[in-house]
């Protein structure tokens, strides 16, 4: 026999074993990504909380460390006579630390019940990939974008609001830088592999955009800011959008699932 059908003849069987393990292991290498997919909100709440963890632990130092040097200033002024200004701006920055602890606190809270919230919410296995977080944000996306374009292409909304095509405007030059931040992280395509960091880059990007544009519409189509309604930071009003984001994930989920159990059985 030749020598190599004599080979052949030998190894036949490795053929099939080689093509079997690579089917298989590309089914497997599919699902992990599916099921990836499928969490990605779950996995970027998740390190949304451990920064907010690591952001409370910092601003439990910084206290520590305006605490010490209050003592410092104060025994200074005890002994040299040092001037009450040094003292009151030594308390001043403590007070404003202890605030820093509060807003970190209630961040971290928000980031807790967002996680919740992205665990009962987190889309099933078989969902229309439609339906999951990638996918979810960048249809967000489009739709802010979708309403920037009426104002750029419609001729009657370009003349009642020449503004929302003016980037010399604060608030639409607000939005512009926005909008060129959330450009740029956004992904390819919804198929596109995103670590949790990377989502929660553009997710948090998109609602900053969304809430950039709400404010440059109200601005020129005049609507009086609702009375009675305090100035908050920007970090006040991520950890409300947080909650509220949380809290609206959650209901949907509640409201698709009772629907499922309360449709009737197809008749046979």
């Amino acid at each position: 026999m030749d020598p190599l059908w004599a080979f052949v003849a030998g190894v036949w069987w490795i053929a099939p074993t080689i093509v079997g393990a690579g089917a298989l292991g590309w089914f497997g290498l599919r699902g992990q990504r599916t099921a990836g997919a499928r969490r990605l909100e779950v996995d970027a709440a998740g390190h949304d909380v451990r920064a907010a963890r690591q952001a409370l632990t910092q601003r439990r130092a910084d206290v520590a460390v305006a605490h010490a040097e209050v003592m410092r200033v104060q025994a200074e002024r005890s002994a040299r006579g040092g001037s009450d200004r040094d003292l009151a701006s030594a308390r001043h920055a403590l007070q404003n630390a202890r605030q820093n602890v509060k807003s970190a606190n209630a961040a971290l809270l928000a980031r807790r019940a967002s996680l919740r919230a992205a665990r009962v919410s987190m889309p099933h296995v078989g969902a229309d990939p439609s339906e999951y977080p990638l996918a979810k944000v960048m249809d967000a996306h489009n739709r802010v974008l979708a309403r920037w374009m009426e104002y750029e292409t419609d001729p009657a909304k370009l003349i009642a609001f020449p503004a929302m095509s003016d980037g010399r405007s604060p608030l639409m030059a607000d939005f512009l830088r926005e909008q060129s931040q959330a450009q740029w992280l956004r992904p390819a395509s919804a198929s596109v592999r995103m670590t949790p960091a990377d989502f929660a880059a553009y997710r948090d990007a998109v609602r900053r955009l969304e809430r950039a544009f709400d404010a440059a519409e109200r601005e020129v189509r005049g609507e009086p800011e609702r009375p009675g309604i305090p100035f908050v930071s920007g970090a006040w009003i991520d950890t409300a959008q947080d909650l509220l984001a949380g809290a609206q994930r959650a209901v949907a989920w509640s409201a698709e699932t009772m629907s499922k159990v309360r449709r009737p059985n197809p008749p046979a």
